[in-house]
């Protein structure tokens, strides 16, 4: 495992994880998006090509750069915590208007594929609540997700 891996590592099993630096931020969305598009048993065309718009979109990045970010996290996503520190740390690096946004971004990769299963319905539920976000709020996301 790579030192930067570890050091993110190091950060999200912290007790009290505290806001993450820009990149490990960045490192931890895309890991988080890959796990949920994994959920389901599926990792496919149509979820990777969504994390790659998302990861281009929300950090202005370009085509390659978002591919190999994403293409990092899938390693990443691997050595992981389980999802909720992952998320709480996420929480703590995200201000409150940009957690939603965030959701919005999960739940576009939920519906990329065109399917959705149980596991994926209780993983956004999990998530949604431990960014401190309604099952309301949720389902907004899910909402402004399918109309993009």
């Amino acid at each position: 495992m790579n030192l930067m891996f570890e050091t993110l590592l190091r950060r999200l099993l912290a007790p009290a994880p505290t806001r993450l630096p820009a990149p490990d931020a960045r490192l931890a969305l895309a890991a988080l998006l890959v796990r949920i598009a994994r959920t389901d048993g599926l990792y496919s065309a149509e979820e990777v090509a969504r994390i790659d718009r998302i990861l281009a979109q929300r950090h202005g990045l370009g085509p390659f750069e978002a591919a190999a970010l994403r293409s990092e996290a899938e390693g990443f996503e691997q050595e992981a915590p389980d999802t909720v520190r992952f998320t709480r740390a996420l929480k703590a690096a995200t201000e409150l208007e940009d957690r939603a946004e965030l959701l919005v971004a999960m739940w576009s990769v939920v519906l990329a594929d065109g399917l959705r299963d149980e596991g994926e319905d209780r993983l956004m539920r999990m998530v949604a609540n431990l960014l401190g976000l309604s099952d309301v709020d949720s389902a907004q996301a899910r909402q402004r997700a399918a109309r993009q």
